[in-house]
């Protein structure tokens, strides 16, 4: 079962900066959510899930391309922020669900097509979401999970977490690349990373957007301004304006007809 040691974090996370996703640019569009849903060549038949659904862009992206998706997620108020987004956009077939990615309430084989955006590093096993997300697709189905993803580069590997969890403490793992075609693999999906690309990030709006307080963004500054020259330069870290890239990965897996 699922700790709430572990998922609370999340939940009084998210619950208190929802809205601000809802108009978030990075989450409402950009070329990585282009690019999952072209990997998903729907055809308007497909029963989707979408984990970790946030404020609901990929899933109300992905809406009038199938014939039904389930927002899934772990915060109600994001759920509810997702929901008054369909409304206002009429979609009518979109199904909201809360609850735990790694304990998901769904018959194997119950989806087409299951999709993951900005989310997985919240995952506290992310192996383990990977394993159901692979079980409730039918043969065939494909699962895609872009995230913000670690260098491949130990040190660099260190340099981003650290970060991560200093701007938001229910931060898990950027996982690396090479991680998660693991995670994927292992749960016997064949697998691709067919999109990978840097995002650019005003790290004020970063840490209002996650409501970071005053005392962790000064230990970001001072973690940003000590920066080693390679983490410097992977990250594209500038300090007036404070603003740096992280890197993105799309990860596609296809699951085996039977």
């Amino acid at each position: 079962m699922p700790q709430p040691e572990v998922t609370e974090p999340v939940r009084r996370q998210f619950g208190a900066v929802a809205a601000a996703y809802a108009v978030s640019p990075v989450h409402q569009s950009g070329p990585d959510l282009d690019a999952l849903v072209s990997e998903a060549a729907l055809a308007g038949t497909e029963e989707a899930l979408d984990l970790g659904c946030g404020a609901g862009h990929a899933a109300l992206r992905v809406a009038p391309l199938v014939r039904r998706v389930v927002a899934f997620d772990l915060t109600q108020e994001m759920l509810d922020v997702a929901a008054s987004l369909a409304e206002a956009k009429g979609l009518t077939n979109v199904e909201f669900r809360r609850g735990d990615v790694t304990e998901l309430p769904f018959a194997e084989g119950s989806f087409d097509v299951v999709t993951s955006r900005y989310s997985a590093h919240h995952y506290p096993d992310p192996a383990r979401a990977v394993r159901e997300a692979a079980r409730v697709l039918r043969p065939g189905g494909r699962f895609l999970l872009v995230d913000t993803v670690a260098p491949e580069d130990p040190a660099l590997d260190t340099f981003c977490n650290a970060f991560e969890i200093t701007r938001d403490h229910s931060h898990v793992r950027n996982a690396r690349v090479s991680e998660w075609a693991g995670f994927f693999e292992a749960a016997g999906l064949a697998t691709t990373v067919p999109f990978q690309m840097d995002l650019e990030l005003d790290a004020e709006a970063w840490v209002v957007r996650a409501q970071t307080p005053p005392d962790r963004v000064a230990g970001l500054r001072a973690l940003f301004a000590a920066a080693t020259p390679a983490a410097r330069e992977r990250f594209a870290i500038t300090l007036d304006p404070w603003a740096f890239t992280i890197p993105v990965a799309l990860i596609a897996g296809r699951k085996p007809q039977a």
